[in-house]
């Protein structure tokens, strides 16, 4: 019964050894199968393209903003005066086949004038309020392009005392029609130079790892030339304003991140 214990004792310890270098041995192949899931999941071959697409397409859209700046002694005066000449403007250009939907007004400010001058007594500046000043903007957007030189020599002739913008460029509809195909296009010239650059390899596209898009752009529109001149009485005189439109160069880029394999 004695020389019974320490058997039983050490059968015990040699299972206990036995179970821990299955564990082990399992715990080992787990870290195995891991890192070759791992060395798997990385070891994807890419190659990444640039596309581009262009486009040169008409503009269906003219925009132009001109306005009134008048200055009088009192805020009423000088807002009698502007809306005076505003409402003959406006009329003026709807001669021109223009609507009243397609003007809008795009600023309108009122603002105190001063001017400084030494104070000869005490030597200090001041400022002293002469009048105020009011800024009327408006916006003409239609799609009749040829009416560009017409609105200018009438909201001029009218008494129009600033052209801020002109542009020629595309509406909303157009800007979307002409988007989505430059994408599409942009892509496709990925995928030829993929092709063309992995045929000589021996390698060929499997899947698609990215893609990355750029901002859809068009150029700044070309300014139009104005023959005008002022005379003493700050009278504008003008000849008939050149304003011509041209197609536009539009383009897109599409960064693509292809998946590759051997097909050897």
């Amino acid at each position: 019964m004695k020389t019974a214990k320490p058997k039983t004792f050490a059968i015990g310890a040699i299972l206990a050894t036995i179970m821990m270098v299955s564990v082990g041995s399992l715990h080992l192949e787990n870290n195995t199968v891991s890192a070759q899931q791992n060395l798997s999941s990385n070891d994807e071959r890419l190659i990444s393209v640039t596309g581009i697409a262009m486009t040169s397409i008409d503009p269906d859209l003219l925009v132009v903003t001109f306005g009134v700046e008048t200055q009088e002694e009192t805020a009423k005066q000088a807002l009698d005066t502007n809306s005076k000449t505003m409402n003959a403007i406006v009329k003026a250009i709807q001669s021109t086949k223009i609507v009243e939907d397609e003007i809008s007004t795009s600023r309108f400010n009122i603002h105190p004038v001063y001017e400084g001058h030494e104070d000869p007594l005490t030597k200090r500046w001041k400022q002293e309020l002469v009048g105020y000043q009011v800024t009327n903007t408006i916006t003409v957007e239609t799609s009749k392009l040829d009416l560009a030189a017409d609105i200018i020599d009438r909201a001029v002739t009218s008494g129009a005392n600033r052209v801020d913008n002109i542009s020629f460029t595309l509406s909303p509809e157009k800007h979307e029609q002409i988007k989505d195909e430059l994408i599409e296009k942009a892509i496709l010239n990925a995928k030829t130079k993929a092709e063309n650059a992995l045929e000589p390899l021996d390698y060929s596209i499997i899947g698609v790892k990215a893609i990355s898009l750029s901002e859809f752009g068009i150029p700044s529109p070309p300014m139009p030339m104005f023959d005008m001149a002022y005379d003493e009485g700050f009278a504008m005189k003008s000849s008939r304003t050149p304003v011509f439109s041209s197609d536009q160069d539009v383009s897109t880029t599409a960064n693509v991140v292809f998946i590759i394999e051997s097909i050897r």
